[in-house]
């Protein structure tokens, strides 16, 4: 599933599900510093507009998802070789 934007060209590989590593170390920048960006709502035609040749969009009654059509990461960066 498409999660964001990269701010450079090509595709970010991220697991979403992996938890962060909790440490004893207090970094120089803390956590709380961080701001999210709210996501931005799409509409069926926006939607179809912003996804690469290589994605997809599934669309049900309530919601939109963008995914890329191979979802192996590997298998897709040999599609793309080839």
């Amino acid at each position: 599933m498409i999660i964001g934007e990269n701010s450079k060209e090509g595709d970010l590989v991220v697991n979403v599900c992996k938890l962060k590593k909790l440490t004893n170390m207090r970094s120089v920048s803390a956590d709380e510093a961080i701001r999210l960006i709210p996501p931005r709502r799409f509409t069926l035609e926006l939607a179809l507009e912003y996804i690469e040749d290589d994605e997809l969009l599934e669309v049900t009654p309530k919601t939109l998802r963008m995914r890329k059509k191979i979802l192996d990461h590997l298998i897709r960066k040999r599609s793309n070789k080839s």
